[in-house]
């Protein structure tokens, strides 16, 4: 069966009260047990959208990779866990649709960058926040993980603008905990890769490195790369333009190392 390629705006469940969508991105080849990723974008919780990593759908498709780039609540829309909830929709969506999609549903991994970076390590530590958002009869556990400059403790009382939209006006001590990788019990954490750059002022490089560590206490799987004398985004740093530009661009510096790292690990792992 030929199945279309890259697929824009497909609904996967609700977001709430609205339909969820996300852009799919198919590999070359059609196959039937292939692994998949879930790709899931930055902005601070607060702004992005899936548009912002089609770069990473587009190149890591062609190595093989279904890769689904979902939507998700954003905190002016809706404060935590909305915004956890519908990633994990998401995951459900590619396992409940494993043979139409021709994936294997034992080997989705999950990758996102800066607050998509911290909504990943969250799928593979927090079994709660499923949300209604559909697809209730499958299990959002992932095999891999990778998060790229992404948060891992959301501090409470912190003067983040960021953060504390994310988690409302309402939100305790206790919810704050509860929306920080790092305060999990990382025993059976899965292989997972962290990405950083060294002089990162959104997010400080301490947020992967102390995850790192907490993980090869516990003698997990674990990649660290720290890029020296970087910033926060430094993948969509151009060579010649002083604006972001997509991961797949030409310009882009660091782009096509990057895809490599988690194309290998991926590669890897799922």
């Amino acid at each position: 069966m030929t199945r279309k390629k890259v697929s824009k705006g497909i609904v996967i469940g609700k977001a709430g009260d609205r339909d969820l969508e996300a852009d799919l991105y198919l590999p070359e080849k059609n196959g039937d047990r292939r692994p998949a990723l879930v790709i899931v974008h930055g902005g601070g919780w607060r702004k992005g959208s899936r548009n912002g990593v089609k770069g990473f759908g587009l190149l890591l498709s062609r190595s093989g990779f279904v890769c689904l780039c979902p939507s998700y609540r954003l905190s002016p829309e809706a404060p935590w866990p909305a915004q956890i909830e519908d990633v994990k929709c998401a995951i459900r969506y590619l396992k409940a649709n494993h043979q139409s999609l021709g994936l294997d549903p034992e080997r989705v991994g999950i990758i996102g960058d800066s607050a998509g970076g911290h909504l990943a390590l969250m799928v593979a530590v927090a079994e709660a926040f499923e949300g209604d958002g559909g697809h209730g009869d499958v299990y959002s556990d992932v095999k891999a993980v990778a998060s790229m400059y992404g948060p891992t403790a959301i501090q409470f009382g912190t003067d983040n603008e960021g953060r504390t939209m994310l988690m409302g006006p309402d939100a305790t001590e206790a919810d704050y905990k509860g929306a920080s990788p790092l305060t999990y019990d990382l025993s059976d954490f899965p292989p997972c890769l962290l990405i950083h750059g060294a002089e990162d002022p959104a997010v400080p490089l301490a947020e992967s490195t102390n995850f790192y560590e907490k993980l090869m206490d516990r003698k997990r799987k674990a990649e660290l790369h720290i890029f020296a004398d970087e910033g926060h985004a430094f993948d969509r740093r151009s060579w010649s333009e002083e604006k972001m530009v997509d991961i797949g661009d030409p310009s882009s510096v660091y782009g096509k190392t990057v895809i490599d790292i988690i194309d290998l690990f991926f590669s890897k792992y799922l």
